[in-house]
């Protein structure tokens, strides 16, 4: 049995977790942002290089161009983390969201249970019966379905064996 402090202990949990992560997201957030200002201070670096290069400088071109591949790898770094991070947000409320439906449930499923047992001895048993009459209508229906079935089945034979006798009856005559 779940008790409502169950059930607000749970919840407690489940937006902690939310809370949790979201700080998380915060966090990423804020290393996305120092990334992106090291990838400015790259490029910036990249462009004094690149002037240089113009110059002449055969030394440091192998440089601007190491430079320039870190740069593109920290890019594409910074794009996968960014969708990776997505897409775990998205879980995590996906997730989330099934916890809350499964709490409130729960919840109802209590407030069900709780109203039944306030009810008095004849109501409850209307309810009872009730339940057993629903499924006593869910057999005898079956029964019906399956009574119809064997019914169309035997008329289809016997109308197939009419056809027959008066067939054989026909060729009888003509003999």
């Amino acid at each position: 049995v779940v008790t409502r402090d169950d059930v607000e202990e749970s919840l407690k949990a489940v937006f902690q977790f939310v809370k949790d992560k979201e700080q998380l997201l915060q966090d990423l957030r804020s290393q996305i942002e120092e990334t992106k200002k090291k990838i400015a201070e790259k490029q910036r670096e990249r462009d004094y290089w690149l002037e240089y290069k113009n110059v002449g400088s055969k030394i440091h071109a192998e440089r601007i161009s190491s430079l320039e591949k870190d740069i593109a790898e920290v890019k594409y770094e910074l794009e996968r983390t960014e969708e990776y991070y997505s897409e775990a947000l998205k879980v995590v409320r996906e997730e989330n969201q099934k916890l809350f439906d499964r709490h409130i449930k729960l919840l109802s499923e209590e407030a069900l249970k709780n109203a039944v047992g306030y009810l008095d001895k004849n109501c409850r048993r209307e309810i009872e019966e009730n339940e057993w009459l629903k499924e006593e209508v869910k057999i005898y229906r079956k029964e019906e379905r399956d009574l119809k079935a064997s019914v169309q089945l035997l008329e289809e034979e016997n109308t197939s064996l009419v056809a027959k006798l008066i067939d054989i009856k026909l060729q009888h005559l003509r003999v």
